[in-house]
């Protein structure tokens, strides 16, 4: 018997609303949100939520010197229109790109997160 259903996801970053404002938008998720913290939930009840931290240090991937500590892989249909999707919502495109099935992004808080077609 399980102790708990489905898992949620709570990511440290400067600014909970914006950042969960981000990735609501990428999933088209509700976003939810109360002093210092965001959650976007999708119709299922899937769950990420953004803590907001002082002082926040944005990981350096690919370096290790401040971990990346965590990613997300995102599916998509295609790449380039994902790519112009997720730069318009103020994503960068990282420099470090080591595959063809997927590309690196950080997220506005320099989290990173690909967006893969499989």
């Amino acid at each position: 018997m399980a102790i708990a259903r489905f898992p949620s996801f709570v990511i440290d970053c400067p600014d909970a609303h914006a950042l969960g404002a981000f990735y609501g938008a990428l999933l088209d998720w509700k976003v939810e949100v109360s002093p210092g913290w965001a959650n976007i939930r999708a119709d299922n009840g899937n769950c990420i939520s953004f803590q907001q931290v002082e002082p926040y240090t944005p990981p350096q991937w690919p370096a290790q010197e401040v971990p990346q500590q965590m990613h997300l892989d995102v599916i998509v249909d295609d790449l380039d229109a994902a790519e112009a999707a997720v730069l318009e919502l103020g994503a960068t495109k990282h420099e470090h790109q080591p595959g063809t099935s997927f590309r690196v992004f950080l997220d506005p808080a320099g989290h990173p997160f690909c967006l893969c077609v499989n």
